[in-house]
């Protein structure tokens, strides 16, 4: 009896370079291969050998989709999306309007932060700063020292001038993160309408969330950061990321 041509092993490394690229689906995931495959095994991160190396190299997309269908099923991260274009803005509170709200034109973006504390909220720690456009998924990360107002607006000042496109419109989520009033004067200075999903909202933010966990929490883990050396790895690692998320893999958003 033949073995199969795609063995245990030959699988256990395509998983590994799902993981890498962060779970894209066999469409995102098959270009990337036939780079990523020996770039891997030149830097100790696959041990196989030549012939799968050459198969894993080679699969197709279709291929793909089917030998991982079970672990996409496993760990999938499903979210309820709110926000579709031309939605009815009755569920956001207006803080300032500058630009409608339409969620099919670009520079729409979702606020959040992630505190980088490893469970354990005492103490000083770095945090990072999530900005995503809802209509194409473009998203931005910045680490910063700590969460005051100051570093925050530092932060977005750097974010939007990052953007491919004006930042038209924040929604801040519901939360207490961002406080009203310096957030408010900062997109005023800049005409960026501000708004607020309405508390109680379960999809507050869900865009950005996603990217919380698809970007933020695979990439960073959950240990705490809490030195200048870390924050600074953790911005050269954004600056990467950016380029890898946002110009050569296939949108999750």
């Amino acid at each position: 009896m033949r073995p199969p041509k795609y063995g245990p092993k030959l699988i256990a490394a395509l998983s590994f370079c799902w993981e890498v690229l962060g779970r894209q689906a066999g469409k995102g995931l098959a270009p990337i291969l036939p780079e990523l495959v020996p770039i891997l095994q030149a830097f100790g991160e696959l041990d196989i050998d030549d012939r799968t190396a050459t198969l894993l190299a080679g699969m197709s997309a279709a291929t793909i989709d089917r030998r991982l269908a079970g672990q996409r099923n496993m760990s999938e991260f499903r979210v309820r999306w709110p926000t579709t274009p031309g939605s009815p803005r009755e569920r956001l509170t207006p803080a300032r309007i500058w630009a409608e709200w339409d969620a099919a034109v670009p520079g729409l973006v979702e606020l959040d932060q992630v505190a980088h504390d490893g469970g354990n909220p005492g103490g000083k720690h770095a945090w990072t700063l999530i900005v995503t456009d809802i209509s194409t998924g473009w998203t931005e990360n910045r680490s910063l020292a700590n969460k005051t107002h100051t570093s925050v607006l530092a932060a977005l000042d750097d974010l939007a001038r990052s953007m491919p496109f004006s930042v038209l419109g924040i929604d801040a989520g519901s939360g207490s993160k961002f406080l009203d009033h310096q957030l408010l004067i900062w997109c005023e200075q800049r005409q960026i309408t501000l708004i607020r999903l309405q508390r109680g909202n379960s999809n507050d933010g869900s865009h950005v969330e996603h990217r919380n966990w698809a970007i933020v929490h695979t990439v960073g883990g959950y240990r705490r950061y809490d030195n200048e050396t870390e924050l600074l790895l953790l911005n050269k690692i954004w600056a990467l990321q950016t380029t890898l998320v946002n110009y050569l893999l296939l949108s999750n958003s």
